[in-house]
């Protein structure tokens, strides 16, 4: 039988959660197959989550406590692990937080303000305190570390996913933050892109009608999992995995690429646009 060790207090919530399941799975004698068995979920899935890495979805933990007989411990605890795994993050974009970590591919478009992934502190401050004018100024930040910390994934150089951005043109010219940072927030995209850790491109203001004019939209595609549409709005946003909606959007996705500028030419314009912040002039409008 499983000999459980100590309980480390110090220990975060998803931490102490998966080590609870791994001990009762140890002494209940399964493997991680074994106890997935009559699930959809796969063995990768359930180790993710004995190491604290992913969220318990609610059928899995009810699955895990009718198998192991936990009277609804996992069931009941399910949504501490989601509240601590997101932090500040608002609970509708839990889902988009954990699968990000896991995307073999993140394409965002985003007519009217850089993604998250791509903000400077500057430029998340300012949304963050537009969203929350009441909040203080403890929690503003502590939303802008958050959202600064979701481009760590840019640095792992084992686990970095296939990132695009389509930006509209309107973002290079209109800015919501001083010249200088919005220098910074243009030199930072730039930075990513010479290493080869994003795909930025621009979508002209004159080209026309376009697909997606108005739907800002992420698509994640993953090794082991269906794609995921992600569509958000100001204060709520809506994780979609309907087949036959994510491909409809995907091609939405491919034909505003195609309307976009290329990714040299995109560059280069960022590039521009950037220089002239930095020397307190006013990008020119592509015609």
């Amino acid at each position: 039988m499983a000999r459980r060790k100590d309980i480390d207090g110090s220990m975060s919530v998803p931490t102490f959660y998966g080590k609870e399941l791994r001990w009762k799975r140890e002494a209940a004698g399964l493997s991680l197959e074994g106890l997935l068995e009559g699930s959809f979920y796969g063995k990768s899935y359930l180790s993710d989550i004995e190491h604290g890495e992913r969220r318990m979805p609610l059928d899995l933990a009810r699955h895990v406590d009718r198998v192991l007989g936990t009277d609804q411990f996992f069931e009941r605890h399910c949504e501490d692990v989601r509240r601590a795994r997101r932090g500040p993050h608002a609970a509708y974009f839990e889902k988009v937080l954990e699968a990000e970590r896991h995307a073999e591919s993140i394409e965002e478009w985003c007519p009217s303000t850089f993604p998250g992934l791509l903000q400077t502190a500057a430029y998340a401050r300012t949304l963050v305190r537009s969203a929350h004018p009441y909040a203080r100024d403890e929690q503003v930040e502590e939303k802008v570390q958050a959202r600064l910390a979701r481009a760590r994934l840019f640095e792992d150089d084992h686990a970095i996913p296939e990132y695009w951005a389509i930006l509209h043109e309107s973002l290079l010219l209109d800015p919501i933050v001083s010249p200088q940072q919005m220098a910074e927030q243009l030199e930072g995209i730039v930075e990513l892109a010479e290493r080869r850790r994003i795909t930025p491109q621009i979508v002209p203001r004159k080209c026309g009608a376009y697909p997606l004019m108005a739907s800002p939209i992420t698509v994640m595609t993953f090794p082991d999992a269906p794609p995921l549409l992600y569509i958000e709005a100001s204060y709520s946003g809506d994780t979609i995995d309907d087949p036959a909606l994510v491909q409809q959007y995907r091609k939405a996705y491919d034909r505003l690429r195609a309307a976009a500028l290329s990714p040299k030419a995109s560059l280069a314009r960022i590039k521009a646009a950037a220089g002239d912040y930095r020397h307190g002039e006013q990008p020119d409008r592509l015609e």
